[in-house]
């Protein structure tokens, strides 16, 4: 394993084991559960046992501490800048998005997700004060970050459950963008991490993409670059491990079906014409059903998304596969009244301190695999590694 580079934080715990419920999902023959999961085998006889992973994205919108940076322009989120970012709202912010992370999901889970993505997060010690929340410090989530070159000085970064995932390796890799030849446009890094999800190889890729300020026309070129990063990334572990199993997320700028997802990434929501290693993307049938994650003058986005190689889609005995996708849009999320009503409760709108939680909804995805009927949940050694927060 290489060595972790300065700038990278990574956090891993030695966790208390899961117990035999958490991360299940008991499947009966009944007939809703039998028309449900149909797909999955053509014979279900008593009951059958599924091990059940969720693995989510947020955008948690300027997850800001109130200190200045003078290395970034942070000046609006201080408690003497214009957003009057006190300690009582920071901590009101930490409060809303930890009760989001840790419901993600757990209407069939139980539980919060396995695998968390998240972006415009301004620091390491954020993350920190975020996963340690009441609402998530049992939960035992490690941090795997890096600080980006974003002038905004906010990042991505990856959170999972000490207990069931293992980082092997890591790595952040740079997105070069100029608006023109000797000026630098700083943005998002892509975030990789490989590890063993419960001791199955899996890689993650967490993004948040070039936004469409100055117009989606305008600034799709920074998205296109965006993709073609994404898309090295992928092809470089592929041809490592042809069949390997990669689900990239984030917030990329684009709908689904956007140049950028169907021209460069060539991802596809049909599986009968996905190729052998090529990207099926779930997001796309959710969008053509009009389904969102953020709204703009009354229209809705599916920016945030989560696709992955087709691997997941094989049906292979004891490994995971893909079950189903959607966006979290719990009731509490959604504004009630104004000229949002209907948008996303967000932190801030139209100037104003609202106390709301993002401007994105949280997408989420489930794996399953057949789990024997006396399995238990796995255990795990704390590993040795360098650089430990």
């Amino acid at each position: 394993m290489p060595p972790l580079q300065d700038a990278c934080s990574l956090e891993i715990y030695l966790g208390t084991p899961l117990t035999q419920k958490q991360g299940y999902l008991m499947l009966r023959t009944s007939f809703p559960f039998f028309l449900l999961l149909l797909f999955m085998s053509s014979v279900l006889s008593g009951q059958a046992l599924y091990k059940i992973r969720t693995i989510a994205f947020y955008n948690v919108e300027n997850l800001f501490d109130i200190e200045n940076d003078s290395l970034t322009f942070d000046d609006d989120r201080t408690p003497e800048g214009k957003d009057q970012w006190t300690q009582a709202r920071y901590n009101q912010k930490l409060s809303n998005i930890s009760k989001v992370l840790s419901e993600i999901g757990s209407a069939t889970t139980q539980t919060s997700p396995d695998i968390i993505g998240i972006c415009e997060v301004e620091n390491l010690q954020v993350i920190k004060d975020l996963v340690h929340h009441p609402n998530l410090a049992h939960k035992n989530y490690g941090i795997v970050h890096y600080d980006s070159p974003d002038e905004r000085g906010i990042d991505v970064a990856l959170l999972y459950k000490k207990d069931v995932f293992l980082p092997i390796s890591w790595a952040s890799h740079r997105l070069l963008l100029f608006d023109a030849p000797e000026k630098r446009n700083y943005t998002r890094d892509q975030l990789v991490v490989s590890g063993l999800l419960d001791n199955e190889e899996i890689h993650f890729i967490v993004n948040h993409w070039p936004s469409r300020s100055g117009g989606e026309s305008r600034s799709r070129p920074n998205r296109m670059l965006a993709a073609n990063l994404n898309k090295r990334i992928i092809d470089s572990i592929q041809k490592l491990h042809f069949s390997a199993k990669i689900i990239s997320m984030g917030d990329l700028n684009d709908d689904p079906i956007n140049d950028s997802l169907k021209k460069v990434l060539r991802t596809t929501s049909k599986k009968e014409a996905l190729e052998e290693g090529g990207l099926f993307n779930p997001m796309e049938q959710l969008f053509r059903k009009g389904i969102g994650s953020l709204a703009y003058r009354d229209q809705w986005n599916l920016f945030d998304q989560i696709f992955f190689t087709s691997s997941l889609l094989d049906p292979q005995d004891g490994t995971y596969r893909f079950w189903k996708a959607a966006v979290f849009d719990a009731p509490y999320l959604i504004s009630t009244k104004g000229n949002y009503k209907g948008y996303p409760f967000r932190t801030y709108a139209g100037g104003s301190y609202t106390g709301g939680y993002s401007d994105h909804f949280p997408v989420y995805l489930y794996l399953i695999k057949e789990a024997e009927q006396k399995e238990t949940a796995p255990s795990r050694k704390k590993p040795k590694l360098k650089n430990q927060h």
